[in-house]
């Protein structure tokens, strides 16, 4: 007779290859489908048998759930973003969590790209014109030309890397950070600065306390109205309020956003704007990232099983 499998709570919907081998490997309780005295019921009898959390980047892992769960190990996140767990609450429970760093690079950095040039080439708008059968009436306004822009990062990890890369061929690369990289694009130590030097800021930074509306309304001030921003990082990152008053104050050129404050709520403002490209938060949304994502968090969860480190831990 077979071992009964661990007990594992998923707190958000995942792809069919993902549940699929979360099912095989264990008893999963969809825990975003049980309304909140439900959940209260099902901890009430079964709080003890949890030992793993399968959770999502946007979604994260409360506190208060960890608390109620005297079993849980791990906390496997299918995704980078971490700034929705309290680490040094986890790390007080010994509870392991594990991430999926390098995964989304390639396609969040290809998205980036795609936004610059859709913002630039004003390409939702365009769409909208021959969709809405307006060509006729006589051509659009002249767009900005991508070509020849300074492009400004902030954080180049990874993903900022992946960015500067696929735009260098377009424009000289300014990148800031805590620290100096040993690359070849000019450092700009001052975020002000380099808002200043740049047609268009990029913004690839970690989510944490430190980046929290890093992006405001001395910054944006600092970019200009001949320039743009665009966010594929986390919304926190960027102060919404701000954003929103210096799109409507033309201080700014235009913004293209992948992630917002408050997902999936995007402001109306932004979504009025036509000033603004929106996307809502798919930039690692493709079938080959999702897999590997998919199999890092598969991983992760396997090794801690195994009693073996996890390969890509946090915590």
């Amino acid at each position: 007779m077979s071992a009964p499998r661990p007990v594992a709570l998923q707190l958000a919907p995942f792809s069919k290859y993902l549940e699929s081998a979360l099912n095989a490997r264990f008893e999963i309780v969809r825990w975003w489908e049980l309304d909140g005295g439900a959940q209260r019921a099902w901890l009430a009898s079964h709080a003890g048998s949890v030992r793993a959390i399968a959770t999502g980047a946007q979604f994260g892992c409360s506190n208060e759930l960890m608390a109620s769960l005297p079993g849980l190990g791990i906390v496997s996140v299918n995704g980078v973003g971490i700034d929705k767990i309290d680490l040094p609450f986890a790390r007080s429970r010994g509870v392991r969590i594990g991430n999926t760093p390098g995964a989304p690079t390639i396609d969040t950095a290809d998205l980036a790209v795609g936004l610059v040039i859709s913002l630039l080439r004003g390409l939702p708008a365009a769409d909208a014109y021959v969709r809405a059968g307006r060509w006729p009436q006589g051509d659009l306004p002249l767009t900005r030309r991508v070509t020849g822009c300074v492009f400004g990062i902030v954080g180049l990890g990874s993903i900022g890397s992946a960015v500067a890369a696929r735009l260098a061929p377009f424009g000289p690369i300014v990148y800031t950070g805590p620290n100096r990289k040993p690359v070849d694009y000019a450092y700009e130590p001052d975020l002000l600065a380099l808002a200043k030097r740049s047609d268009v800021l990029v913004v690839t930074c970690p989510a944490n306390a430190a980046t929290r509306h890093l992006i405001g309304t001395a910054v944006l001030a600092a970019l200009g109205p001949e320039s743009y921003l665009v966010n594929v990082a986390r919304g926190s990152v960027v102060d919404d309020a701000a954003l929103i008053a210096a799109l409507e104050a033309g201080l700014i050129a235009g913004a293209a956003l992948d992630v917002y404050q408050n997902e999936p709520h995007v402001p109306e403002p932004l979504r009025q704007n036509p000033k603004t490209a929106l996307t809502p938060h798919m930039a690692s949304g493709t079938v080959e990232g999702r897999k590997h994502m998919a199999d890092m968090m598969l991983a992760n969860l396997d090794a801690f099983f195994a009693g073996e480190p996890l390969p890509t831990a946090v915590v």
